[in-house]
């Protein structure tokens, strides 16, 4: 680890805030919460409360949980003494400007400052920070509920510097998640936009009288939906062009699936940027073979169908 995490400061505490609030304390961490709410107390135990078995479930000593969280009267008193802060206000450029120039006046000089951002890149919000502040700003965009859902897009900003995105890294992989670097800013970063296309095309569809909404989320849950949460859309590809991998996929059924009209707006592949893309698939797991990747694949999918079964007894 870069550097060590010890306390933590969670600034805005509604719902992806009180369920970061729980993951960290239940790691270990100090935590001070902020938030101008005035039930913010009640918020927090009652947060505890919920979350700390989903936590106990992954494996986690929840034990003294509620006495590593305090409330803190005010960002400032919060940041104090903070190594992180994980921010989780409004969904607004000017609100993170004023806000992370306060967190960078108050919060030590070595606290790594990250924004929860669902779309905003943190170059819109630090442009008027000194150089020394912008380098240890980036985004930290969770998935909801952040306690249980792994991923964390670490999105570095224009002057964000590298050592800040090693101990994002560190610090998020200390944490039990899953951090992703994007190297190139963008709205709505990876996750979301990939959620949003996929959501676009479903309204469609069910706009257009193919499918009614709820045959719509059977098709995702009973195919899509299971692939994706063990390999992926690449690695999914991939496999579905058998021995041949990715370069069969695309030569035999790419032109066609281009024709299906999906993708919006989103121009086809010249052949040139469509080989580059099929070197990378290849260069991310082409080490391994199609038997391996294929027995790998099946027993993630089996154990997914368990569980899915399991809790369906349960629920009935």
């Amino acid at each position: 680890m870069t550097r060590p995490f010890r306390t933590a400061a969670v600034i805005g505490a509604g719902t992806i805030g009180l369920s970061w609030t729980a993951l960290f304390a239940a790691h270990g961490l100090t935590v001070r919460v902020s938030d101008p709410r005035e039930d913010l107390a009640e918020a927090v135990t009652e947060a505890l409360e919920r979350y700390a078995p989903h936590l106990a479930a992954r494996g986690l000593d929840v034990t003294g949980i509620a006495d590593r969280v305090h409330i803190a009267a005010d960002v400032t008193e919060a940041v104090r003494d903070a190594d992180v802060v994980q921010e989780n206000g409004p969904e607004r450029a000017e609100f993170k400007k004023d806000l992370f120039a306060t967190l960078a006046r108050r919060a030590p000089a070595h606290a790594l400052l990250l924004s929860s951002s669902s779309a905003i890149p943190s170059t819109a919000f630090t442009g008027e920070l000194a150089d020394e502040d912008a380098a240890r700003v980036l985004i930290g965009h969770p998935f909801n509920p952040p306690h249980l859902v792994p991923l964390v897009e670490v999105v570095p900003g224009e002057r964000t510097g590298e050592d800040a995105v090693l101990a994002a890294l560190d610090f998020y992989t200390s944490v039990g998640r899953t951090p992703v670097v994007e190297r190139k800013e963008i709205p709505g970063f990876v996750g979301n936009r990939l959620q949003n296309a996929l959501a676009r095309e479903a309204v469609h569809l069910v706009d257009q009288g193919v499918v009614t909404p709820e045959d719509l989320d059977k098709v995702m849950t009973n195919s899509l939906g299971l692939r994706w949460a063990t390999v992926g859309p690449f690695l999914g590809s991939h496999l579905g062009g058998g021995p041949g991998g990715y370069r069969h996929l695309v030569a035999h059924i790419g032109a066609s699936m281009q024709q299906t009209g999906a993708g919006g707006d989103t121009p086809p592949l010249t052949a040139q940027r469509q080989e580059r893309l099929i070197e990378a698939v290849e260069k991310a797991y082409g080490s391994s073979t199609y038997s391996e990747l294929t027995e790998t694949r099946d027993r993630r999918q089996l154990a997914v169908l368990a569980a899915l079964d399991s809790t369906e007894k349960e629920e009935n």
